[in-house]
């Protein structure tokens, strides 16, 4: 038996673009129930990075296809990175080879290393309603005139739609190459990209510019909104303020919501005129009666997948508010400035009211892969014996 254990040191979340490296240890172990140990031998073994996407048949019309055997002969020495897996395989990258007749001794276990780089054209990670897209590096084994075996390691993509390009390349990523540039100074050259991504989503999700919005129904001015920016990373507090006391309609009570709209593209839908499929993600509810301003903050959680566009989905941000209103005044109770006793203010038993809602659009971009990987559901570890 021989013991197989990948594992990505740096975690389970990647940005497309970013350099994904993963060590995959092979060992054979000795037991102690074992009384004699032999060597091990594998023919080879090889690694590649896939995306698979699946569809919801009720909400989802895709193109008929030709069915395909998922079965894999003994003597098959190709690696199918998707056999066995739900859904097409939508995505993939060359595979590479890690070894050819490996032979271990008991206890002898020796660590190869895998890089690749996570494609910049695929979709992102995403679980929704209507489609699944999931990123799984796949490492496939074989003894000889023996199946092959697959080690499964799913890890989170991030994908940053709608950034602006980087600046030119500095002179130094120009120059012709340096024969004596020490290791060190070639591997802070990669991560350069990354940086400048970094850089990037930093700067577009920091400017803050106050948005007005007055709040009005068919009776007049309920309250005045203010929201700093409408552009937020995973993880951001959305932060936005009411001003009530500038409305000429009372207010009874508010609620912000945090919403994701999952739209199929019109000529995959199931049925025509789909509604679309909305997720909340986080809830603000408070009485505002005799209110004159109020504030509410929104988390944006950091397992959420951005907005995003393919040719089968878009994914779309948002803020739901719903207000509650009174048709006639509310009035307020008065309480006399030399007055010592407390008083008790009741509120009247039926209020005729009146509810409308309104729909803000905002944009949720990734964050810091590393952050991601704090909450991810993901190890970004796995192993398997063969």
């Amino acid at each position: 038996m021989i013991e197989v254990v990948a594992s990505m040191a740096r975690g389970p979340v990647f940005l497309a673009g970013e350099v994904l490296e993963c060590l995959i240890t092979f060992t054979n172990p000795i037991s102690h129930l074992s009384t004699s140990a032999s060597s091990e031998m594998l023919a080879w073994a090889s690694a590649q990075i896939h995306c698979q996407f699946h569809a919801s048949e009720s909400r989802v019309a895709l193109p008929a296809q030709g069915t395909k055997q998922d079965v894999q002969a003994e003597s098959d020495t190709v690696l199918i990175p998707s056999r066995g897996e739900r859904g097409q395989c939508v995505l993939d990258t060359p595979p590479k080879i890690l070894f050819c007749d490996l032979r271990l001794d008991p206890g002898e276990s020796k660590t190869y290393s895998y890089s690749e780089v996570v494609p910049t054209d695929g979709p992102p990670s995403f679980r929704g309603q209507a489609v699944k897209y999931v990123y799984k590096l796949t490492i496939g084994c074989q003894r000889v005139n023996s199946p092959i075996k697959l080690l499964r390691v799913p890890f989170r993509v991030l994908v940053l739609h709608g950034m602006p390009e980087p600046p030119f390349p500095q002179d130094e990523e120009v120059a012709p190459s340096n024969p004596f540039l020490e290791e060190e100074e070639g591997s802070r050259r990669d991560t350069r990209p990354l940086e400048r991504a970094l850089d990037m989503l930093m700067i577009t999700t920091s400017r803050r510019c106050p948005y007005m919005f007055n709040i009005t129904n068919v009776r007049g001015k309920v309250a005045k909104f203010c929201i700093f920016k409408t552009v937020y990373r995973l993880g951001e507090d959305i932060i936005g303020t009411f001003t009530f006391s500038e409305g000429d309609i009372p207010c009874l009570q508010y609620s912000v919501s945090l919403q994701s709209e999952e739209e199929v593209q019109e000529q995959y839908q199931r049925r025509p005129g789909q509604a679309v499929s909305v997720t909340a993600h986080a809830r603000h509810l408070e009485s505002c009666l005799h209110t004159a301003s109020s504030h509410f903050s929104l988390p944006v959680p950091l397992n959420v997948t951005p907005g995003f566009t393919t040719d089968i989905v878009t994914l779309r941000w948002r803020l739901h508010f719903e207000f509650v209103t009174a048709r006639e005044p509310v009035e307020a109770p008065v309480v006399l400035q030399n007055q010592s006793e407390v008083t008790v203010w009741t509120g009247a038993e039926h209020v005729d009211v009146d509810t409308f809602s309104w729909d803000l659009p905002i944009k949720v971009l990734p964050t810091n892969p590393t952050l991601a990987s704090y909450v991810s559901q993901f190890t970004g570890t796995n192993s398997i014996n063969i």
